[in-house]
């Protein structure tokens, strides 16, 4: 069996020999003839770095808008027939393959991973340093993809060859081992550049410092979750103190920091002449190119960006406004529409609450157009998230269009315009995880994140730093999780009931119902479950009429 890579579309096929005919393959690249130099392996690590990518392109089946769908400071959103959004946001589903798109997607980047790692021992590499940071690389993006995947499914398949298998889900022991032993390769064999000294075309490629912080969220979600204290196994092994060494490292080596202002994160910023808020608070945004020291790891989507990009950032579209499209705020499907209890409960003086949410009845944000009940629009309850939302501006011929359009010269079109970065992990997080976990400058580290915003200090206690991680890190994919972690799910929806929303223009009450007999984990695809012949198993709580929305 060979294994055949088109190296243009980067997509990993399998074709068999024929019985009768065996010859080397002379025009096509595959398992036996690619890759062989170091730079036909650079390429083949492309082709990982775009899969992984590709996982978040796909509308709301990746898992980053899920996860801000089953948070408590989301409500699903979108319009009428959007009931795929309801569905996550009532921990329902609406089909036995509902969630089929985001499980294959993670494993096609796993076999490209495994197949890049298989080939390294055949080729001559001009020196140890450029294997090894290929193999660290290709191991980083192993590990995010299997984390994706045990968040979302909890126990999965773990395959780390491109041998045909039909396995069982691993324990999660098995799979956090292995998460581990990927990292610990990864922050050993990538070297330890600062970030001021990374080469343009390389931002956005995974670093030493990437591999340090996801170890850190790999580590918190394992031994919270799980119950455990250290990441144990025949192979590695993986301690509370060694993590906070990891993350010292990071944040003390690494080069990135902190922004002076945190609302310079965000593109609304761009919009300073025309955006009322960002005008009156003299903002500037950071940019897509390479200049954010605050990214720590970030899938790319500009045009003019680093080699690890996808076409257009869909996520954004998504949370974009329902039918309408003005200043600065643009065009979208409306989904994610945000509690209002987060809202209340946020303290007026931390400037993170209006730098995170627009609420269109605040005359402070100096917009105006905002329509209720755009396209059918539901859960509407005229408060939205700021961070990763279509932002306009004014053309030369005083058009509203997308500041992709003013940057890179695109045609607008808003369904394709939005080339914001997704970031995955940022510094404030790396300092709120090593508070966490709890080191010698843990107070320090709190307090830097406080102080960015003119926050006092607060003690660096659990519930101080739930609050922080909270409202740090809002609409950025990991609350849900941290609820899964802390074991706050229950508590957390139990809180969320007749919330005023419009549907369609009709005032109701949303009652978000968290099932935890699912553990809070998503179905595995039935179909997945029907071509391993019976081998996966389904998740407690997917299989009784309950589960159905």
């Amino acid at each position: 069996m060979k294994k055949y890579i088109i190296i243009i579309t980067l997509t990993l096929l399998c074709a068999g020999c024929s019985d009768f005919l065996d010859v080397d393959n002379l025009t096509q690249k595959n398992s036996d003839n690619f890759p062989t130099t170091p730079d036909e392996a650079y390429t083949a690590l492309m082709g990982v770095y775009n899969g992984y990518a590709s996982n978040t392109n796909d509308g709301w089946r990746n898992f980053f808008v899920l996860a801000e769908l089953m948070s408590d400071d989301r409500f699903g959103g979108g319009g009428q027939n959007d009931r795929h959004a309801h569905a996550v946001n009532a921990f329902r589903k609406m089909s036995s393959d509902m969630y089929g798109q985001p499980w294959a997607k993670a494993y096609t980047t796993i076999y490209r991973a495994n197949l890049l790692l298989e080939s390294l021992d055949r080729i001559t590499w001009s020196n140890d340093a450029q294997r090894k940071s290929i193999e660290g690389q290709v191991c980083f993006l192993r590990a995010f993809s299997y984390f994706d995947l045990c968040r979302m499914f909890g126990t999965v398949p773990l395959l780390l060859k491109t041998e045909r298998e039909n396995k069982p889900r691993a324990s999660a022991d098995e799979l956090y081992a292995q998460m581990g032993s990927d990292l610990k390769k990864a922050i050993e064999s990538i070297p330890a550049v600062p970030f001021a000294n990374i080469p343009k075309d390389e931002i956005g490629l995974a670093s030493k410092w990437a591999a340090e912080a996801l170890m850190a969220r790999v580590f918190l979600f394992y031994t919270g979750y799980y119950g455990k204290e250290a990441i144990l196994s025949e192979s590695v092994t993986i301690t509370k103190n060694d993590v906070i060494g990891w993350l010292d490292d990071c944040i003390n080596n690494s080069g990135h920091e902190l922004l002076p202002d945190f609302r310079s994160l965000w593109p609304y910023s761009y919009s300073n002449k025309d955006y009322g808020y960002a005008k009156k608070n003299g903002l500037t945004w950071i940019g897509e190119e390479g200049n954010n020291k605050e990214t720590v790891f970030a899938i790319k989507y500009s045009v003019l960006g680093s080699k690890n990009k996808t076409y257009c950032n869909d996520i954004v579209l998504h949370f974009g406004l329902r039918a309408q499209s003005w200043i600065p705020f643009g065009q979208g499907w409306g989904l994610g529409t945000v509690n209002p209890q987060l809202f209340q409960e946020w303290p007026d003086e931390d400037l993170r609450k209006k730098g995170s949410i627009y609420d269109v009845n605040d005359p402070n944000e100096g917009v105006s157009g905002f329509t209720w009940d755009g396209d059918m629009q539901y859960h509407e309850t005229g408060y939205w998230q700021k961070k990763y939302m279509p932002i306009n501006v004014y053309d030369a011929n005083n058009r509203p269009v997308n500041y992709s359009c003013i940057l890179y010269g695109m045609s607008p079109n808003y369904q394709q315009d939005n080339t914001q970065d997704l970031i995955l992990i940022r510094f404030a997080d790396v300092l709120l995880m090593a508070t966490e976990l709890g080191g010698p400058d843990a107070q320090k580290y709190l307090d830097m994140v406080r102080d960015r915003v003119h926050l006092t200090s607060v003690p660096a206690t659990l519930e101080n730093i739930k609050k922080e991680r909270r409202y740090e890190l809002a609409f950025e994919g990991v609350r849900y999780y941290d609820l899964l972690r802390w074991h706050d799910a229950e508590t957390a929806f139990a809180k969320v009931r007749d919330i005023p929303v419009l549907n369609n223009g009709v005032q109701t009450g949303l009652t978000i119902e968290f099932r935890p007999v699912t553990g809070g984990f998503l179905p595995i695809p039935d179909p997945q479950i029907q071509l391993s012949g019976g081998v996966l198993e389904q998740n407690p709580g997917w299989t009784d009429a309950e589960s159905l929305f």
